[in-house]
C-alpha cells in the first residue's frame, strides 16, 4: 500500500474530470465555472424572490420546481467532484467540500421540516470560485493567508474569550445584587446579557443602571469593552505578518481538491498526492 507522500494524480477520465472541475485553465474548465457560478446565482435569487409574499403566492409553484432543479444539478455536480479526486473523503470533508454538500441539503431537509429550503441562500459561499475563475490569484492567496492566520491565533482567542466570558459572568452576578429586579436585573444571565452589551460597546439601552454603585459599574466595564476590541484584533495582526511572509500556490490539489499550498510544494500537504 502506498503511503500518502506516494500518492499519485488521477489519470485516465478522472484526470479529465478534474481538469474540466477543478480548473479554469482550459476552455472546458472555464465555461464550467462560468456556467456554475450563474447557476449558482440564479438559485440564490430564486430563494430570496421566495420570501416576498406576493411573489411567492402567484410564482410560488415555478420558483418551487426551478429549486429542486437547481438542487438535481448541484447534487450531481458534488458527485462529480467526489468522482474527480482519488481522496473523495478528504475533499468531503473540506472547506469546499461542505458548502458543497450544505448547498443542498436544505432541499431535502424541506421535505420533513418545510420552510428549511430558506437556508439554500448558504450557496452565496460557493461564489467565492469566483476569485480562481477571474484568475484572481492574489485573491485567493490573501485569502489562505487570513486562514492561515486564524488558524494560528485559535489558541490565543480561545484563552482571550474565557477571560472575556469570565468576566461576563461576575460583573452580571455584580449587577443583579446591585440593581436587583426593581431596575430590570431580574436574573444573573440578564445581567450577564446586559454585561455583553455594554462590554461590545453595543449598548442597546434596554436594560441600564439606575443606581450610583450600578453606574460605577457601567462605567468601568464600557472602558474594558475598548480592550475587548483591540485584543483580538492585535492577536490577528500579528499572525497575519508572519503568514504573509510565505507565498500561496492556488493550485488545486488532483487528490482532494485542496487549495493553498506552499508555491515550492510537491505533495498536497493534506493527502500527500503530487501536484
Amino acid at each position: 500500500m502506498l503511503r500518502p507522500s506516494e500518492q499519485s494524480p488521477p489519470s485516465g477520465f478522472r484526470a479529465w474530470l478534474h481538469e474540466i472541475i477543478f480548473e479554469s485553465d482550459t476552455p472546458a474548465g472555464k465555461a464550467f465555472d462560468v456556467a456554475l457560478l450563474w447557476a449558482i446565482l440564479l438559485s440564490v435569487l430564486a430563494v430570496m424572490l421566495e420570501s416576498v409574499a406576493p411573489i411567492r403566492a402567484q410564482y410560488g409553484a415555478i420558483i418551487r420546481i426551478a429549486e429542486w432543479v437547481f438542487t438535481v444539478l448541484f447534487t450531481l455536480e458534488y458527485v462529480l467532484r467526489l468522482c474527480a479526486v482519488s481522496r473523495p473523503l478528504l475533499y468531503a470533508r473540506s472547506f469546499f467540500g461542505l458548502v458543497d454538500l450544505l448547498a443542498v441539503l436544505p432541499s431535502f431537509v424541506s421535505l420533513i421540516f418545510p420552510g428549511a429550503q430558506s437556508l439554500l441562500v448558504v450557496r452565496v459561499l460557493r461564489l467565492l470560485r469566483v476569485f480562481r475563475v477571474l484568475k484572481l490569484v492574489s485573491f485567493l492567496g490573501q485569502a489562505e493567508v487570513l486562514l492561515t492566520a486564524l488558524r494560528a491565533s485559535r489558541p490565543k482567542i480561545t484563552v482571550f474569550l474565557g477571560a472575556v466570558l469570565s468576566t461576563v459572568v461576575i460583573m452580571g452576578s455584580v449587577m443583579y445584587l446591585v440593581e436587583g429586579e426593581a431596575n430590570g436585573f431580574d436574573s444573573i444571565p440578564r445581567g450577564m446579557y446586559w454585561a455583553i452589551v455594554t462590554m461590545t460597546t453595543v449598548g442597546f439601552g434596554d436594560i441600564t443602571p439606575k443606581t450610583v454603585a450600578g453606574q460605577f459599574i457601567a462605567s468601568v466595564l464600557m472602558i474594558m469593552g475598548y480592550g475587548v476590541l483591540a485584543v483580538p484584533t492585535g492577536i490577528v495582526s500579528v499572525e497575519l505578518a508572519a503568514a504573509s511572509r510565505h507565498g500561496i500556490n492556488p493550485e488545486a490539489c488532483p487528490g482532494c481538491g485542496a487549495e493553498g499550498h506552499d508555491v515550492d510544494a510537491v505533495h498536497c500537504k493534506f493527502c500527500g498526492t503530487r501536484l
